[in-house]
């Protein structure tokens, strides 16, 4: 087998395990929330009677193991069961939810990855000086707020005390995410906001250690323009790393949407999960869980053959 192809099986097959392992960390985790199923969606004026029946319906008083194998080999066909409080498939009440959510992560990433990345190339090429520090300083700041205060505070001034943008992202029966875009300006803000602290940095980083290499200098000193050093040679070899940090933002927003879905009442996938907690609607905690588990393993395996294509000793080693 040619060794490319090999690194994808390997990476692939170990995905497949991880998801499964994630399977049983996610029904185990929804097995231990506080609280009764029966009692949220029946109300605390439901007898023990009726709870009883209740849980028999749905299977809640059979043992973990026959749970779980019930749960996971629907999964496998690609039914994740109904939810327990609207009676709707999960499958159904995922892709009405997950589209906001993708178009929301593809607008931020779309405006995060070339602002993220010009700023840190900016500092890296410009290190030491009061620019670098300067944009170092702030990212440093940035990175110390959580989405929910970076949210509010953005609600705080764009939204209440200038009027310019809805506090809310609130849609309406039929809407999408595209409808109305002034309504996901503060969520795709907040989100770049908080990631790009970490793209910045990574970048200034690499970049940084790049200008400073034997080959750079001697690019220099033959009277290669420094324009193209810096985009011929600096930035196409700290290319692989960047690769890294965009993988990484792209998984952080997976778990970012939850917090900033929850902060401006988005109808996303983070939202739904967040009801669903509430709601102790098991089915659907363990099929958005084991969705976003999916989407960040796959994530990762995509960066890792990407950086393996752009790095020749790599790709030759696998």
């Amino acid at each position: 087998m040619h060794p490319l192809l090999r690194f994808v099986a390997r990476r692939v097959a170990l995905g497949l395990v991880s998801v499964v392992v994630v399977s049983l960390l996610v029904f185990i985790s929804t097995q231990v929330l506080p609280g009764d199923a029966a009692t949220a969606i029946l109300g605390r004026s439901a007898t023990d009677e009726q709870k009883a029946i209740y849980r028999h319906e749905l299977g809640l008083d059979r043992s973990m193991p026959e749970q779980y194998w019930t749960w996971a080999s629907g999964a496998l066909g690609g039914d994740l069961g109904r939810s327990l409080a609207s009676q709707q498939p999960v499958t159904e009440f995922i892709s009405a939810r997950i589209s906001n959510s993708l178009i929301l992560a593809f607008v931020t990433m779309l405006v995060l990855v070339p602002v993220a990345v010009a700023l840190g190339v900016w500092a890296g090429i410009r290190r030491n000086s009061v620019a670098d520090h300067a944009v170092s300083g702030i990212s440093l700041g940035l990175i110390a707020l959580p989405e929910f205060v970076t949210g509010t505070l953005l609600i705080a001034f764009l939204a209440v005390y200038l009027g310019w943008l809805p506090p809310t992202s609130i849609l309406q029966q039929g809407e999408t995410a595209l409808t109305s875009p002034s309504l996901i300006v503060l969520p795709v803000l907040t989100l770049c906001v908080t990631a790009a602290a970490y793209i910045i940095r990574m970048v200034r980083a690499g970049i940084g250690d790049v200008m400073n290499a034997d080959y750079i200098h001697m690019a220099r000193l033959n009277g290669v323009p420094e324009r193209r050093v810096i985009w011929r040679h600096a930035l196409t070899n700290a290319l692989a790393p960047t690769v890294q940090v965009l993988a990484l933002t792209a998984q952080y927003l997976v778990g970012g949407l939850v917090v900033v879905e929850t902060v401006f009442a988005f109808p996303g996938i983070g939202q739904g999960l967040v009801q669903a907690v509430v709601a102790r609607d098991i089915p659907v905690v363990q099929g958005i869980g084991l969705l976003l588990a999916a989407l960040y393993i796959g994530i990762n395996i995509v960066a890792d053959l990407m950086v393996v294509l752009l790095v020749p000793r790599l790709r030759t080693s696998q």
